[in-house]
């Protein structure tokens, strides 16, 4: 039983790691152009967008922006501002742990 477990682990970590290191092997000595870097320069920000809307916007199922029943919208606001503001990770992060206990807190 625990051999498949290591089995199971090796083989989640072979998945895991080859689709980020096969385009870095393939790409990394060749000249992408100017189109294809700019257009790849989107894909953090969408792939941010995608994770963080269903998250801040619908709460079971409804588009929803209360403050009690969705304060996860409430806690990103400052967090996004001290994140524009300060171009600091670390206070954003530090922001939208605060905020979210404070909310959590007091709701």
């Amino acid at each position: 039983m625990q051999s498949k477990i290591v089995v199971v682990i090796l083989l989640m970590s072979v998945v895991t790691y080859l689709p980020r290191f096969l385009p870095m092997l393939f790409l990394s000595r060749r000249k992408l152009s100017p189109l294809a870097e700019s257009w790849l320069s989107y894909v953090p920000v969408a792939v941010l967008s995608a994770l963080l809307g269903p998250i801040l916007f619908i709460k079971n199922g409804q588009f929803t922006l209360t403050l009690s029943s969705n304060p996860y919208f409430w806690a990103a606001l400052p967090t996004f501002a001290v994140a524009l503001w300060t171009r600091n990770m670390f206070l954003a992060v530090l922001t939208g742990m605060g905020g979210m206990a404070l909310l959590r807190l007091f709701l």
